[in-house]
């Protein structure tokens, strides 16, 4: 399973959103700190689910990265999170 996969899935799994995009922007990190040859190093995660309804903007980014788990956040060198309600 790629990285785009899991995170997908342990987004899905966690707060069945209605809308998820997982994009795999590392090819346009090329020659920056973090770029690993074959990408899945920078992703772009856009996400609109209910659960986040009680959050405040920091609560739904840790939410995000506990669901993701400490394993899979270690392996990413970048994660811009656009998260709604």
């Amino acid at each position: 399973m790629t990285v785009t996969e899991e995170i997908h899935s342990r987004l899905e799994e966690t707060f069945h959103p209605r809308r998820l995009e997982v994009v795999d922007d590392s090819e346009r990190h090329r020659g920056h700190a973090g770029y690993q040859e074959g990408g899945e190093s920078h992703f772009r995660v856009t996400i609109a689910s209910e659960a986040f309804a009680p959050m405040n903007r920091v609560e739904r980014h840790r939410a995000v990265h506990e669901a993701l788990g400490r394993d899979l956040v270690g392996r990413i060198h970048a994660l811009a999170l656009k998260i709604s309600t």
